[in-house]
């Protein structure tokens, strides 16, 4: 309720408008008209007026051929225009204002504190992708990247902004705290980036966007994306986009052909063993609980029955999330246990099955959820394991991301369960997941404080290409 009087206020205090709206989709505010005519879409990237390096290392990475909502808003972006865009996840957001931005800024160097671009989103998991997804192209025009987020030492990170870093990608409250310390300003921002928006309003950020968001060049472009756009970012969209470009490549409600919906009805004293079953599967799986502990339960009991699994959640430590969901990309564990933590900003390849085991209560962290699987194309199935006491609750959650479920009922060691998940019986033979232990570089001033040799040159090598291997990521 408080939210909605705050986006009231600053309704009332912005004159003008986007002229007619049309009709609202349900749950969402109506998107603005475009008063100048967006730019056509592209075909291929060289259709662009991109740097030839940053072209470059799109062909070596594979990348020629745009997706919609990337060939719908780059010319766009590219010349300067304020974008709104709604996709799905794993529908190429990031490239779609990374590369506008790479480009934008190329051939431009940052002073100490002073960043050129800002990309803001949630959580720290989404950062750590945004950051991977553009580094080999922010290399390829000579750019500095600097991450910037909690749950990681703040000295390094306020180092690596006051050594020059032309983008930086943060969360709101870590970039905060870079500014009252003195260590970052952002009145040379020309290109700011809100990434999924609408999950920041919905964790409280909106106070600590929008204070960010007035200290960059008023003048300057602004490209706001995000899977679904409710009520709480259209504060955003009257307040800080300028005649944006509307761009939606699919319903809010993720209507993605490759994906399939299944809700499957078991009894309460199955739904244990059920979820057992499915995460014994060949292959990888995301399970997504509600609550911390519920996540760190499960996990304990399926490394009791010999499946391989990992515990992510708010609860453990920045360096623990990112060792876990290492180990799960790489394959050395194959079940990733978490609670809504995960549902954004986290993208594996070739992942085909998403597993609710607890129903999500709101149909945007559904659709979140499922995003994880099906993305660029690839096929994937998001499977819910509902109680009879919850079937009530789910129709109307599907209802509300207009998504028509296959629903079945299912029983452990069952045909339609074995059918639709692969599920089958665990080895019963508990696992240890180890993890193995780097060897830590010696440190340098050994040999000043007089004590053992000297480090040899090629054993300091490696210390150093991590440094700059660092500040470029």
């Amino acid at each position: 309720m408080n939210r909605t009087r705050t986006n009231d206020r600053f309704a009332r205090t912005r004159s003008g408008g986007f002229g007619r709206r049309p009709a609202a989709v349900q749950g969402e505010f109506a998107l603005p008209e475009t008063k100048t005519p967006a730019l056509p879409a592209v075909e291929v990237f060289a259709d662009l007026g991109m740097p030839g390096a940053l072209l470059a290392a799109l062909g070596s990475q594979g990348v020629t051929v745009p997706f919609p909502i990337q060939a719908a808003t780059l010319p766009n972006t590219l010349a300067g225009r304020d974008v709104l865009g709604r996709g799905r996840t794993g529908s190429g957001k990031t490239l779609a204002f990374g590369l506008a931005l790479l480009a934008r800024t190329a051939g431009q160097r940052a002073e100490a504190r002073q960043p050129l671009g800002l990309v803001l989103v949630p959580t720290r998991e989404l950062a750590q992708q945004v950051t991977d997804a553009l580094a080999p192209y922010a290399r390829s025009v000579k750019l500095r990247l600097a991450t910037v987020v909690g749950g990681m030492p703040i000295g390094r990170q306020a180092s690596m902004v006051r050594g020059g870093a032309e983008i930086v990608v943060a969360t709101p409250g870590r970039l905060k705290d870079l500014i009252d310390r003195g260590d970052c300003r952002l009145d040379q921002v020309s290109i700011t980036v809100l990434d999924e928006a609408d999950q920041m309003a919905d964790m409280g950020f909106m106070p600590q966007v929008t204070e960010l968001l007035d200290q960059v060049r008023p003048e300057g472009q602004r490209m706001l994306f995000s899977a679904t756009l409710d009520r709480n970012v259209d504060l955003l969209v009257r307040r800080y986009l300028t005649d944006p470009v509307v761009h939606s490549v699919d319903p809010s409600a993720g209507a993605v052909t490759t994906m399939e919906h299944h809700v499957l009805h078991v009894h309460g004293t199955d739904k244990q063993t059920a979820t057992t079953q499915i995460a014994a599967r060949d292959g990888r799986v995301i399970m997504f609980l509600d609550t911390k502990h519920a996540v760190d339960r499960l996990t304990e009991h399926l490394l009791n029955s010999g499946v391989r699994a990992a515990a992510l959640h708010g609860g453990k430590s920045q360096p623990q999330r990112t060792r876990t969901l290492t180990q799960f990309k790489t394959g050395h564990v194959n079940v990733l246990v978490a609670t809504n933590v995960a549902a954004r900003g986290i993208h594996v390849d070739h992942l085909d099955l998403v597993v609710n085991v607890d129903p999500p209560t709101d149909h945007k962290d559904y659709l979140h959820r499922g995003g994880r699987t099906a993305r660029a194309g690839e096929s994937g199935s998001v499977v819910t394991l509902v109680t009879p006491d919850q079937r009530r609750g789910m129709t109307r959650l599907m209802a509300a991301a207009g998504i028509v479920p296959q629903t079945t009922q299912v029983r452990t060691g069952g045909d339609a369960l074995r059918r639709i998940t692969g599920a089958q019986a665990p080895s019963g033979i508990p696992v240890v997941i180890t993890t193995p232990v780097a060897e830590r570089p010696k440190r340098r001033g050994t040999a000043a404080r007089g004590r053992g040799r000297a480090v040899p040159a090629a054993r300091r090598a490696p210390v150093r290409e991590q440094s700059v291997a660092g500040a470029a990521a």
